[in-house]
């Protein structure tokens, strides 16, 4: 018999409501789990036992009186350390943001707690939640559980280890270049990276809105250790917030195609370079995906090195005029050596070249939407080299721009604001494999279903005890 905490979320609505389990004893499994593995890990930061215990009891006295229940109804989650939770620091891996408290909850955790979820603690991050690791000088490093020698990723790096270990049944990201694809490609967790618009984004406490670029590349989102786990919170998360103007009424649940859609696979995006690992991954799903019944076809999407270098000079700009002074003053040993690499390595671009590139964005995602009618879905490595060693980023600026180049795709799709699952396909040499899955917009359901049938085909990795 699997403990609570091993259950999945879809698993665990379905026995609180057939009253075979409590919700209180639900938290309580999960407390006693990050009793026995937190320490290990680092992965929950901020825990709120208290809180989730109240939280429960009251969700148990709802069920006990026949009230209506959301899809959540019980669920254990983990809310990363950059949003804001009413009652909560805010402080995004910084120690002077250590008494940001927020007043009110951002939309993502207002709507999972309309759903009934339970919020059993807030998860690391690093430094402004700008790198593929996860560390800062406020709450330390997250270990990846399969290996600690590796980055857990980043910046969601927290979520994805929490979930590893089975912490939580779903856990909160958010994702600027990665930061839901990569934690869960490392972690061996699945993930969605949604459209722009599809969840609301907004933080009450935040002194000024988000530079540009950002609005239009950040997004948030759920991780989890099965793929319908990532779709029921999906669902959850994605409802309407008046505080987000970019926010789309666009359905989630769409009824599925008459036939199963072509797929492009390119293992070796941009013909960049790839590590064997990495291919074989791609080289397993597409197998699992034709097992399936999808048409399966090598084909290379448009122009990824071009997006790459757009978005990187993009992020290098906005980080100078909007974030640097921050980051500077505020920030630590290792988000400076980062910015310094950064400053070496990109350009930061005068306001005509600023204005060029924002216009080369609509011209290649133009020529992917065009590649997209004949290719529905677009399957490629989550990164074309194997979980980086820890501080990878902070060896050169020459290492830092491999690194970039081996996430390419990755940034291709943040500079584009298109959906992409992540899913992982089993095991080498101890670590999690993991590939993407890419999608027009708003078909977050196609990356899924093609995300389910790898899932089906490779089987789920985790929870695990840290190695």
């Amino acid at each position: 018999m699997k403990h609570w905490w091993q259950r999945s979320a879809a698993e665990t609505v379905s026995a609180i409501s057939r009253r075979e389990v409590s919700a209180l004893e639900v938290v309580e499994s999960h407390i006693a789990r990050m009793d026995e593995v937190n320490g290990h890990v680092n992965a929950v930061t901020v825990r709120m036992d208290d809180e989730a215990r109240r939280a429960a009891r009251t969700a148990d006295e709802v069920m006990a009186a026949g009230t209506p229940v959301g899809p959540l109804h019980g669920v254990p989650v983990t809310i990363k350390e950059n949003v804001d939770v009413a009652g909560q620091a805010t402080t995004n891996g910084i120690p002077a943001f250590s008494d940001h408290v927020a007043s009110e909850d951002s939309p993502v955790v207002a709507h999972l707690r309309k759903a009934g979820a339970i919020i059993i603690g807030r998860t690391n991050t690093p430094e402004f939640s700008f790198r593929w690791f996860t560390d800062n000088p406020l709450r330390g490093a997250t270990l990846n559980p399969w290996n600690r020698n590796v980055t857990p990723g980043g910046s969601g790096g927290g979520g994805s280890a929490s979930l590893a270990v089975g912490i939580g049944c779903i856990a909160h990201g958010n994702d600027v270049g990665g930061s839901l694809r990569y934690p869960a490609y490392a972690c061996g967790v699945a993930t969605v990276r949604p459209t722009l618009g599809r969840v609301p984004a907004f933080n009450p406490s935040a002194a000024a809105e988000r530079p540009p670029m950002f609005q239009l590349m950040s997004v948030q989102g759920p991780l989890a250790r099965e793929v319908k786990d990532v779709r029921l919170a999906l669902e959850v998360m994605a409802a309407r917030d008046p505080r987000d103007p970019w926010w789309v009424p666009a359905p989630v649940t769409r009824p599925p195609p008459d036939r199963k859609p072509r797929v492009a696979v390119t293992p070796d995006p941009g013909a960049l370079g790839v590590h064997p690992r990495a291919r074989d991954a791609v080289t397993t799903a597409a197998d699992a995906l034709a097992a399936a019944g999808y048409d399966v076809v090598e084909a290379e999407p448009p122009r990824v090195g071009d997006a790459m270098r757009c978005w990187e000079r993009q992020i290098a700009t906005e980080l100078t005029f909007f974030m640097e002074r921050d980051i500077r003053r505020h920030g630590g040993h290792a988000i400076n050596r980062k910015l310094d690499f950064i400053r070496t390595n990109v350009p930061t671009l005068d306001l005509e070249s600023y204005l060029a590139v924002l216009c080369e964005r609509q011209t290649l995602l133009r020529e992917w939407l065009l590649f997209l009618e004949d290719h529905p879905l677009v399957l490629g490595p989550v990164s074309t080299e194997p979980q980086f060693p820890v501080d990878d980023d902070l060896v050169s600026a020459a290492r830092l721009g491999e690194i970039f180049v081996a996430n390419r795709l990755l940034t291709t799709v943040n500079f584009l604001g298109l959906p992409a699952a992540g899913v992982p396909v089993g095991l080498a040499d101890g670590l999690p494999l993991g590939v993407q899955i890419i999608g027009n917009r708003y078909r977050e359901d196609m990356t899924l279903d093609a995300a389910e049938a790898i899932e089906n085909a490779t089987g789920i990795l985790t929870p695990l005890n840290p190695r």
